[in-house]
């Protein structure tokens, strides 16, 4: 199996708060895929005003790593997510947001182990999670796994073409 890497953009999965007020436009934000200085705002604003119970809280701290990195500020994505896995152990999404961030500062390795405990714990759009270990694994050298990692997340979500363009760049040859 043969293949030329070009990491795309990492695929950021979010969370989606229940309720009203700034925490839920942060989440609007991140599920909207925007990337802007105001939605990040938004976000801290409802983190510093809001009452928001511990569920509600790490989700929103995920929700703001997630347009944090979009904007390749892969530190305060991080710091978010680690944040939002101290208040919510369970948090999958926390966990694979990190390995993505790991994943786009070519962390691959510690970018593996966070996205499989974060799959272990379950997420809701695991085909972005898979995507992202496809991109792990292809930065490691192992375009085997890379490439059993994109087939997963393409047959999770068919519509999705990332990870059909990924796996066009490969040529599979069996014995």
């Amino acid at each position: 199996m043969s293949a030329a890497l070009s990491v795309s953009a990492v695929a950021n999965a979010s969370t989606l708060v229940i309720g009203g007020g700034l925490a839920k436009e942060c989440s609007e934000a991140a599920l909207d895929g925007r990337a802007d200085k105001a939605s990040v705002l938004t976000c801290t604003t409802a983190l510093e005003t809001e009452n928001l119970n511990f569920r509600d809280r790490a989700r929103t701290f995920v929700n703001r790593g997630v347009l944090q990195m979009r904007q390749r500020d892969f530190t305060r994505a991080r710091a978010d997510f680690d944040t939002a896995s101290k208040l919510d152990p369970n948090l999958g999404e926390a966990w694979v947001n990190r390995g993505a961030a790991y994943v786009g500062e070519k962390r691959y390795r510690e970018g593996v182990d966070q996205i499989d405990r974060g799959l272990a714990l379950g997420v809701k759009d695991p085909e972005r999670a898979w995507f992202n270990r496809g991109l792990a694994n292809e930065g490691l050298g192992d375009l085997n796994a890379a490439y059993r990692d994109y087939s997963r997340a393409a047959a999770l979500k068919p519509d999705w073409t990332a990870p059909k363009t990924e796996l066009a760049r490969f040529t599979v040859k069996r014995p």
